[in-house]
């Protein structure tokens, strides 16, 4: 359809570059138009860290923090993950974070009142899919590590429950690839949850599961 703009067409595909390292990804990422959420985040926050590591970490998406900062995982949810992560023997250095979706959807209740964190919904989730699957091929990790349900959703399809299977060892096609993959919650449900001694006891047990699958 004439004037169609490219957001409508939700799909990141005709902004992934064909070759190129994480860094022509990264570059490329910052102009992508593939759905609607472009417009009101600041900006792309493209996944971070070990262009060869062993362990991927994918969550839902950035959140306040990250869309200023432009990096994933730098708020408290982060560095909570950082934390988990080293207890579990994880070197956090030594891995890749990323999100399912790669700008930052959000609602505020008014003009220039905190922006609430809104959950992607799974249309937007797959629209970005095409980054997820570009850095799976360049980072070709040995296993992933999915934080929460929207990561899981977008991975492993709209039946994916996070309570079912965290702490599990999956093996699945992911984006062509096959895939190990180890399902957790997301770090910031561990800030939010009533008893945040045991939520972290929980998170901590199923890094100790991803450690021990990396051998």
């Amino acid at each position: 359809m004439a004037g169609k703009a490219p957001e409508d067409g939700y799909t990141a595909d005709p902004f992934v570059p064909e070759r190129g390292g994480l860094a022509a990804l990264r570059r490329a990422a910052a102009d992508c138009r593939g759905c609607p959420l472009h417009r009101d985040a600041t900006q792309t926050v493209f996944g971070a860290g070990d262009a060869h590591a062993r362990v991927m970490l994918v969550g839902e998406q950035p959140g306040d923090q990250e869309d200023r900062q432009g990096k994933p995982f730098v708020g408290p949810a982060g560095r909570l993950l950082d934390r988990a992560l080293a207890e579990a023997g994880i070197d956090p250095g030594q891995a890749y974070v990323t999100n399912a979706v790669k700008h930052f959807k959000f609602t505020r209740a008014e003009p220039r009142k905190r922006r609430i964190h809104k959950a992607p919904t799974l249309r937007e989730a797959t629209a970005c899919g095409p980054w997820l699957a570009a850095e799976l091929a360049v980072v070709e990790p040995e296993l992933i590590v999915v934080l929460g349900a929207t990561a899981g959703k977008a991975l492993l399809g709209s039946s994916f429950r996070v309570t079912r299977v965290r702490g599990t060892v999956l093996e699945e096609e992911i984006h062509g690839r096959r895939e190990r993959l180890v399902p957790t919650v997301h770090p910031s449900s561990v800030l939010r949850a009533d008893d945040r001694e045991a939520a972290y006891d929980g998170l901590l047990s199923d890094l100790k599961v991803a450690a021990r699958a990396l051998g």
